[in-house]
């Protein structure tokens, strides 16, 4: 069978990583560099070369993300019923009988079994290390080639460590950067819209997110230098404000008081039942300002607590309440204005991590670790703004 293909322009930068002699490359990428775009390409290219049933794979954090890179292969190739398309499956099949299939590696367990005969794995640095893992193993009886692509992430996490492993001469690994100039030098992004960008976010969000350069801090937003300059002895005043962070499924409840001088005086951790736990934020309450999460179950919860804490009020995160109220915290913890002792507090500060998306900036611990100290923290600090002359207002 003949298969007329014409390789689709690329940049100098993405021809460099595609035929890369190296068996894996590990790509370090700013946002929106044409990386998914080329990376469609090659992986095409290998699958041109496979025999009947053999398959190629692209691999994403995310069912989503899979499925994004699988309709953009599918509409990129010219003749409209080039292949035989599985929608339920992810799953393109040539004429030649080979098969490209797009994964999930949200269950790394589902990635063990086939033999692999070359794989993208795209935005590796968000998914867990386990699925590299599993991944890899698939290329062993093959010998296939694996290219790894990713915007960077911080130094704490898995990617970052493979990444440096790469670019220090790891043998069958290459290593390559794309930033945000590099685009607009080729014509892909404008200097203009990039610039903008620069001013608009933090110098650690756009230091990531557009230079790929990894910050010492990771993804966290406070700094890990700013958290150290805000550690304090638990202060002996009379708390001026709560904030509380309810218990959901195996967190922990955390009530924060702050002083006047937003120095924390009072920190308390449990996991107790809906009952001892209204009962104990009640006795340690009583008619001080509190900012409690109702989010989710939370509602009741409050209602209950607020017939004897009257200046108690619920707060719901959402995705805009809680980036504001972090960034609140950024800024505060920047400026060195919050005090807290070493511990659970600080460490949670210190594992916090924020994640860019088309809707702004989500914040959360990483998974399977706790953020309930920070959301409390959080929320005491919210209540201290709210709160004026004794009464709390909801602005």
């Amino acid at each position: 069978m003949h298969i007329s293909y014409t390789r689709p322009f690329v940049t100098d930068y993405q021809r460099a990583i595609l035929d890369s002699p190296d068996r894996y490359t590990v790509t370090a990428a700013a946002t929106k560099v044409g990386k998914t775009a080329s990376h469609i390409i090659w992986l095409f290219e290998q699958a041109l070369k496979l025999k009947e049933n053999q398959s190629v794979w692209w691999v994403a954090p995310v069912y989503q993300q899979a499925e994004i890179a699988f309709r953009r292969m599918r509409n990129q190739v010219t003749v409209r019923d080039f292949f035989k398309v599985n929608e339920s499956k992810l799953r393109l099949t040539l004429p030649t009988g080979g098969i490209i299939e797009f994964k999930s590696a949200d269950k790394p367990d589902n990635l063990y079994g086939d033999d692999v005969y070359a794989a993208v794995f795209d935005e590796f640095t968000r998914a867990r290390e386990d699925a590299w893992f599993a991944l890899r193993s698939t290329l062993t009886k093959t010998e296939g080639k694996a290219k790894l692509i990713g915007n960077v992430k911080g130094k704490k996490n898995w990617g970052y460590k493979l990444s440096e492993r790469a670019r220090m001469g790891e043998p069958n690994y290459g290593f390559f950067k794309i930033t945000a100039y590099d685009a607009v030098n080729a014509g892909v992004l404008k200097l203009e819209e990039v610039e903008q960008a620069k001013r608009d976010l933090p110098q650690h969000i756009f230091s990531e997110l557009y230079l790929a350069e990894p910050t010492e801090d990771g993804s966290n937003p406070f700094g890990l230098s700013y958290i150290s300059q805000c550690i304090a002895p638990l202060s002996t005043a009379n708390t001026e404000w709560y904030g509380i962070d309810l218990a959901k499924y195996s967190d922990y409840t955390v009530i924060i008081g702050l002083d006047s001088e937003y120095r924390v005086c009072y920190f308390d951790r449990f996991q107790k039942d809906w009952a001892q736990t209204e009962q104990h934020i009640i006795r340690v309450v009583g008619n001080t300002p509190a900012a409690i999460d109702s989010t989710g179950v939370g509602d009741p919860i409050v209602e209950k607590i607020q017939r004897h804490c009257p200046r108690s009020v619920g707060v719901k995160f959402t995705s805009v309440s809680k980036q504001q109220m972090m960034e609140q915290l950024t800024a505060d913890v920047h400026a060195g204005l919050i005090k807290f002792p070493e511990g659970i507090i600080a460490d949670e500060m210190r594992n916090f991590e924020f994640e860019h998306t088309s809707t702004g900036l989500r914040y959360s611990a990483p998974s399977g670790l706790h953020d309930d100290a920070v959301c409390a923290l959080a929320l005491a600090r919210y209540c201290s703004q709210k709160n004026k002359k004794g009464v709390f207002v909801i602005v």
